[in-house]
């Protein structure tokens, strides 16, 4: 079999241009959670060797996708 694969390619006179699907992907957001939350998905984090927030995103992507709800019924 032939490969058309050369060693090196020179990338130097290519133009750069930003993703344009790339601010669909993502949003950056700020939101305030527990010190014990973020340790949870920390040590979570050191076990599967994935970042603490891709972690934490791909949770509430799960809770998305399944409907998950909250029993917020409140005790007075």
């Amino acid at each position: 079999m032939v490969s058309c694969m050369k060693k090196e390619y020179d990338l130097s006179k290519m133009r750069r241009r930003p993703n344009p699907y790339a601010s669909r992907l993502r949003k950056q957001v700020t939101i305030r959670l527990g010190t014990d939350v973020i340790a949870y998905f920390k040590s979570l984090a050191e076990e599967t060797g994935l970042p603490y927030q891709s972690l934490i995103n791909l949770y509430l992507r799960d809770c998305v996708e399944h409907r998950r709800k909250l029993d917020l019924n409140w005790v007075s």
